[in-house]
Protein backbone atom coordinates (compact mmCIF):
# COMPACT_ATOMS: atom_id res chain seq x y z
CA UNK A 1 0.00 0.00 0.00
CA UNK A 2 1.40 3.39 -0.97
CA UNK A 3 1.65 6.37 1.39
CA UNK A 4 -1.29 8.09 -0.28
CA UNK A 5 -3.50 5.00 0.09
CA UNK A 6 -3.07 4.57 3.83
CA UNK A 7 -6.47 4.85 5.46
CA UNK A 8 -6.65 6.88 8.64
CA UNK A 9 -8.25 5.18 11.60
CA UNK A 10 -9.09 6.08 15.17
CA UNK A 11 -8.51 4.74 18.66
CA UNK A 12 -11.15 2.99 20.78
CA UNK A 13 -10.60 2.00 24.41
CA UNK A 14 -13.19 -0.07 26.29
CA UNK A 15 -13.22 -1.13 29.94
CA UNK A 16 -9.52 -0.38 30.38
CA UNK A 17 -7.91 -1.51 33.64
CA UNK A 18 -4.17 -1.47 34.30
CA UNK A 19 -1.82 -2.03 37.22
CA UNK A 20 1.83 -1.90 38.20
CA UNK A 21 2.44 -5.20 39.95
CA UNK A 22 -0.54 -5.31 42.34
CA UNK A 23 -1.18 -1.57 42.39
CA UNK A 24 -4.23 -0.81 40.23
CA UNK A 25 -3.88 2.52 38.43
CA UNK A 26 -6.71 2.52 35.87
CA UNK A 27 -10.29 1.53 36.61
CA UNK A 28 -12.54 0.81 33.64
CA UNK A 29 -11.89 3.65 31.19
CA UNK A 30 -14.00 3.99 28.04
CA UNK A 31 -13.17 6.53 25.35
CA UNK A 32 -12.51 6.97 21.65
CA UNK A 33 -10.57 9.36 19.45
CA UNK A 34 -11.79 9.76 15.89
CA UNK A 35 -9.63 10.64 12.87
CA UNK A 36 -9.32 14.41 12.67
CA UNK A 37 -9.98 14.90 16.40
CA UNK A 38 -7.92 15.98 19.41
CA UNK A 39 -8.90 14.50 22.77
CA UNK A 40 -7.12 16.12 25.72
CA UNK A 41 -6.65 14.18 28.95
CA UNK A 42 -6.16 16.43 31.99
CA UNK A 43 -6.00 15.96 35.74
CA UNK A 44 -3.69 16.22 38.72
CA UNK A 45 -0.36 14.45 38.99
CA UNK A 46 -0.94 10.78 39.78
CA UNK A 47 -4.39 10.71 38.18
CA UNK A 48 -3.32 7.97 35.77
CA UNK A 49 -2.88 9.98 32.57
CA UNK A 50 0.53 8.62 31.61
CA UNK A 51 -0.63 5.09 32.44
CA UNK A 52 -3.40 5.52 29.86
CA UNK A 53 -0.84 6.35 27.18
CA UNK A 54 1.43 3.48 28.20
CA UNK A 55 -1.51 1.06 28.10
CA UNK A 56 -2.60 2.27 24.68
CA UNK A 57 0.88 2.10 23.13
CA UNK A 58 1.78 -1.35 24.48
CA UNK A 59 4.31 -0.28 27.12
CA UNK A 60 1.94 -1.40 29.89
CA UNK A 61 -0.20 -4.49 29.35
CA UNK A 62 -3.83 -3.86 30.40
CA UNK A 63 -5.21 -6.24 33.02
CA UNK A 64 -8.71 -5.94 31.56
CA UNK A 65 -10.41 -4.24 28.63
CA UNK A 66 -9.60 -3.71 24.97
CA UNK A 67 -7.60 -1.28 22.88
CA UNK A 68 -8.45 -1.03 19.18
CA UNK A 69 -6.82 0.80 16.31
CA UNK A 70 -9.60 1.05 13.81
CA UNK A 71 -11.23 -2.37 13.91
CA UNK A 72 -8.06 -4.16 15.00
CA UNK A 73 -7.74 -5.36 18.60
CA UNK A 74 -4.17 -4.57 19.69
CA UNK A 75 -4.64 -5.11 23.43
CA UNK A 76 -2.16 -7.97 23.64
CA UNK A 77 0.37 -6.53 21.17
CA UNK A 78 3.78 -5.23 22.15
CA UNK A 79 4.79 -1.63 21.62
CA UNK A 80 6.86 -2.31 18.51
CA UNK A 81 3.96 -4.07 16.78
CA UNK A 82 1.48 -1.36 17.68
CA UNK A 83 3.90 1.26 16.31
CA UNK A 84 4.17 -0.64 13.04
CA UNK A 85 0.37 -0.67 12.67
CA UNK A 86 0.01 3.09 12.95
CA UNK A 87 0.27 4.50 16.48
CA UNK A 88 3.09 6.87 17.45
CA UNK A 89 3.89 7.68 21.09
CA UNK A 90 5.70 10.93 21.97
CA UNK A 91 6.77 10.40 25.60
CA UNK A 92 7.29 12.90 28.37
CA UNK A 93 10.73 14.56 28.35
CA UNK A 94 11.06 14.00 24.58
CA UNK A 95 13.65 11.15 24.79
CA UNK A 96 15.41 12.08 21.58
CA UNK A 97 18.75 10.41 20.86
CA UNK A 98 21.07 13.21 22.03
CA UNK A 99 24.32 12.10 20.36
CA UNK A 100 22.67 11.50 16.99
CA UNK A 101 21.94 14.25 14.50
CA UNK A 102 18.46 15.60 13.84
CA UNK A 103 18.59 13.77 10.51
CA UNK A 104 19.45 10.44 12.13
CA UNK A 105 16.66 10.86 14.68
CA UNK A 106 14.24 11.28 11.79
CA UNK A 107 15.63 8.21 10.05
CA UNK A 108 15.04 6.13 13.17
CA UNK A 109 11.49 7.47 13.43
CA UNK A 110 10.74 6.09 10.00
CA UNK A 111 12.29 2.69 10.65
CA UNK A 112 8.97 0.83 10.80
CA UNK A 113 8.24 2.11 7.27
CA UNK A 114 11.71 1.25 5.92
CA UNK A 115 10.40 -0.96 3.11
CA UNK A 116 8.53 1.81 1.29
CA UNK A 117 9.84 4.71 -0.74
CA UNK A 118 8.03 7.56 1.00
CA UNK A 119 10.83 8.64 3.34
CA UNK A 120 11.76 11.77 1.41
CA UNK A 121 8.18 13.02 1.33
CA UNK A 122 7.58 12.35 5.02
CA UNK A 123 10.86 14.07 5.91
CA UNK A 124 9.90 17.12 3.85
CA UNK A 125 6.48 17.32 5.51
CA UNK A 126 7.94 16.99 9.02
CA UNK A 127 10.49 19.73 8.38
CA UNK A 128 7.83 21.96 6.84
CA UNK A 129 5.81 21.61 10.05
CA UNK A 130 8.87 22.48 12.17
CA UNK A 131 11.11 24.74 10.03
CA UNK A 132 13.61 25.24 12.87
CA UNK A 133 14.68 21.62 12.48
CA UNK A 134 15.59 22.11 8.82
CA UNK A 135 18.17 24.71 9.86
CA UNK A 136 19.62 22.30 12.44
CA UNK A 137 19.41 19.09 10.46
CA UNK A 138 23.08 18.13 10.99
CA UNK A 139 23.29 19.18 14.65
CA UNK A 140 23.31 16.64 17.46
CA UNK A 141 19.85 16.47 19.01
CA UNK A 142 21.38 17.12 22.43
CA UNK A 143 22.50 20.56 21.24
CA UNK A 144 18.94 21.68 20.56
CA UNK A 145 16.87 23.76 22.95
CA UNK A 146 14.10 22.08 24.94
CA UNK A 147 11.47 23.37 22.54
CA UNK A 148 13.42 22.19 19.52
CA UNK A 149 13.85 18.76 21.07
CA UNK A 150 10.08 18.57 21.55
CA UNK A 151 9.61 19.48 17.91
CA UNK A 152 12.11 16.78 16.95
CA UNK A 153 10.33 14.19 19.08
CA UNK A 154 7.08 15.01 17.28
CA UNK A 155 8.72 15.08 13.85
CA UNK A 156 10.37 11.73 14.57
CA UNK A 157 6.98 10.26 15.48
CA UNK A 158 5.47 11.57 12.26
CA UNK A 159 8.10 9.80 10.17
CA UNK A 160 6.17 6.54 10.61
CA UNK A 161 3.11 8.32 9.17
CA UNK A 162 0.81 7.25 11.99
CA UNK A 163 -2.97 7.37 12.05
CA UNK A 164 -2.96 7.92 15.83
CA UNK A 165 -0.45 10.04 17.74
CA UNK A 166 -0.37 10.21 21.53
CA UNK A 167 1.63 12.83 23.40
CA UNK A 168 2.62 13.07 27.06
CA UNK A 169 3.06 16.62 28.40
CA UNK A 170 4.49 18.21 25.23
CA UNK A 171 4.46 21.67 26.82
CA UNK A 172 6.47 20.61 29.89
CA UNK A 173 9.14 23.19 30.72
CA UNK A 174 8.66 25.21 27.56
CA UNK A 175 8.19 28.94 27.09
CA UNK A 176 4.65 30.11 26.22
CA UNK A 177 5.61 31.03 22.65
CA UNK A 178 7.01 27.55 22.00
CA UNK A 179 3.96 25.94 23.61
CA UNK A 180 1.84 27.89 21.14
CA UNK A 181 3.92 26.54 18.23
CA UNK A 182 3.57 22.96 19.48
CA UNK A 183 -0.19 23.22 19.93
CA UNK A 184 -0.57 24.92 16.56
CA UNK A 185 1.28 21.99 14.97
CA UNK A 186 -1.16 19.56 16.58
CA UNK A 187 -4.05 21.51 15.13
CA UNK A 188 -2.46 21.33 11.68
CA UNK A 189 -1.99 17.57 11.98
CA UNK A 190 -5.62 17.18 12.94
CA UNK A 191 -6.97 19.43 10.24
CA UNK A 192 -4.71 18.57 7.29
CA UNK A 193 -3.60 15.00 8.02
CA UNK A 194 -6.73 13.69 9.72
CA UNK A 195 -4.77 12.28 12.64
CA UNK A 196 -6.46 11.06 15.80
CA UNK A 197 -4.60 12.86 18.61
CA UNK A 198 -4.63 11.86 22.27
CA UNK A 199 -2.99 14.62 24.31
CA UNK A 200 -2.01 14.39 27.98
CA UNK A 201 -1.37 17.90 29.25
CA UNK A 202 -0.95 19.66 32.59
CA UNK A 203 -1.22 23.06 30.91
CA UNK A 204 -5.01 23.19 30.94
CA UNK A 205 -5.23 26.51 29.12
CA UNK A 206 -3.09 25.24 26.22
CA UNK A 207 -4.96 21.94 26.06
CA UNK A 208 -8.37 23.58 26.04
CA UNK A 209 -7.40 25.90 23.21
CA UNK A 210 -6.58 23.09 20.81
CA UNK A 211 -8.79 20.19 21.95
CA UNK A 212 -12.12 19.19 20.45
CA UNK A 213 -13.03 17.20 23.56
CA UNK A 214 -11.57 16.92 27.05
CA UNK A 215 -11.56 14.13 29.63
CA UNK A 216 -10.77 14.94 33.25
CA UNK A 217 -9.15 12.10 35.23
CA UNK A 218 -8.91 11.53 38.95
CA UNK A 219 -7.44 8.44 40.65
CA UNK A 220 -7.54 6.29 37.55
CA UNK A 221 -11.09 7.17 36.51
CA UNK A 222 -12.74 9.64 34.16
CA UNK A 223 -14.72 12.07 36.30
CA UNK A 224 -15.84 14.56 33.63
CA UNK A 225 -15.94 14.72 29.86
CA UNK A 226 -17.11 17.25 27.31
CA UNK A 227 -16.09 20.10 25.06
CA UNK A 228 -13.62 22.65 26.43
CA UNK A 229 -16.41 25.23 26.58
CA UNK A 230 -18.71 22.89 28.51
CA UNK A 231 -16.09 21.97 31.11
CA UNK A 232 -14.81 25.52 31.48
CA UNK A 233 -18.31 26.72 32.30
CA UNK A 234 -19.01 23.95 34.83
CA UNK A 235 -18.40 25.49 38.25
CA UNK A 236 -17.93 22.14 40.00
CA UNK A 237 -15.42 20.86 37.43
CA UNK A 238 -13.47 24.12 37.46
CA UNK A 239 -13.27 24.24 41.22
CA UNK A 240 -12.35 20.59 41.73
CA UNK A 241 -10.10 19.81 38.76
CA UNK A 242 -9.20 22.87 36.71
CA UNK A 243 -7.90 25.21 39.35
CA UNK A 244 -11.01 27.40 39.39
CA UNK A 245 -10.31 28.83 35.93
CA UNK A 246 -13.23 30.37 34.13
CA UNK A 247 -13.85 30.70 30.42
CA UNK A 248 -13.66 34.47 30.58
CA UNK A 249 -10.45 34.66 32.59
CA UNK A 250 -8.49 31.81 31.01
CA UNK A 251 -9.61 31.81 27.40
CA UNK A 252 -10.13 28.03 27.34
CA UNK A 253 -13.28 27.92 25.28
CA UNK A 254 -11.78 25.50 22.74
CA UNK A 255 -11.20 25.67 18.97
CA UNK A 256 -14.83 25.60 17.86
CA UNK A 257 -15.97 28.20 20.38
CA UNK A 258 -13.03 30.45 19.57
CA UNK A 259 -13.79 30.27 15.87
CA UNK A 260 -17.13 31.93 16.57
CA UNK A 261 -15.44 35.07 17.89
Amino acid sequence: MSDDQREKFGLTVTGLHAAYDRLAVLHGLDFHVMPGEILALVGANGAGKTSVLRSVSGLLRPTQGTVKLGDRDVTAFGAERIASIGLAHVPENRLVFPTLSVEDNLVLGGYVRRKDDGYARRREEALALFPRLADRINLAAGALSGGEQQMLAMARALMSEPSVIILDEPSLGLAPKVVGEIMSALGILRDTKGLAVLLVEQNVRAAFKVADRVMVMDRGKVVAEGTPADLASDERVRAAYLGGSSTSSSGIAGPKAQAAH
